[in-house]
């Protein structure tokens, strides 16, 4: 039986209704860190979490975040985009904006290696196990690995987080230290790399990927989960490039939460 064409009409644009209605609710979570600082960042809890990932954005890292939880700047940026993804595979989600003090260019640029981040982003940490109870992952991507690693080498296994997990890692730098030149020594966490073989960036070579993997050696767990396939579009350091797992995104969650889960 066909819909009349008002019902059919009606029943359309109902639709994109339910799709948003599904996305799980988002908080703008805003903590003290520093003296006179605060670190906003975006949280989704879903239900029954198994455990919380802090994200880092790429870029300069400055999403800009409003009170409201308008994204101002990075919104398409890989792990930005699939926060809810990360969502509905049963994770805490906190995904972190510079701090207050950092609220303008050069945002996170020339300040994700400084002891000053590593206290924003404890405090971070510190909130999600008081709020959660649960184990703490950080997933940094593009400029995002650089934080990652380096908070995760400098905090203690008591402040620090669970395990890491590196997407589109920054494996060459000639104005900073590359992931491969941070101390990862000091790690004693599981360790995840996530890269795409055809990563155009000419910072994030999949061929140069032997020079992070060979600083993991002495970690208990790691490994190195190779992507292919997708879209490739525009800059290939940005977001729809090979770079940013543009068409394979649900692929490399996936994978991602499995191995978080220990599978």
């Amino acid at each position: 039986m066909r819909l009349p064409l008002a019902f059919a009409v009606l029943f359309a644009l109902l639709l994109p209704s339910r799709q948003v209605d599904a996305r799980l609710a988002e908080q703008v979570i805003d903590i003290p860190t520093r003296p006179g600082v605060t670190q906003r960042f975006l949280f989704i809890r879903p239900p029954q979490a198994t455990a919380a990932l802090v994200l880092f954005a790429g870029g300069h890292g400055g999403l800009q975040i409003s009170a409201e939880g308008r994204i101002g700047w990075g919104a398409g940026n890989f792990v930005v985009r699939m926060r809810q993804q990360f969502a509905e595979q049963g994770f805490a989600v906190a995904v972190v904006d510079a701090p207050s003090d950092r609220q303008s260019p050069p945002y996170l640029s020339g300040f994700r290696q400084t002891p000053e981040h590593a206290a924003d982003i404890k405090a971070v940490i510190a909130w999600l196990r008081q709020q959660t109870r649960l184990p703490v992952w950080l997933i940094g991507t593009s400029r995002g690995t650089q934080s990652a690693a380096y908070v995760a080498t400098q905090l203690a296994t008591g402040d620090g987080p669970d395990g890491l997990v590196l997407t589109s890692t920054i494996l060459t730098d000639p104005k900073s230290r590359a992931v491969p030149e941070l101390p990862l020594q000091k790690l004693a966490i599981p360790v995840l790399v996530v890269h795409h073989r055809q990563d155009g960036c000419e910072l994030c070579q999949f061929r140069d990927l032997p020079l992070l993997m060979g600083k993991l050696d002495t970690l208990p767990r790691k490994e190195l989960i190779a992507i292919d396939g997708g879209q490739d579009r525009g800059d290939p350091c940005e977001a729809m490039a090979h770079h940013g797992f543009n068409g394979v995104e649900a692929v490399v969650v996936a994978r991602i939460a499995d191995w978080i889960r220990g599978k």
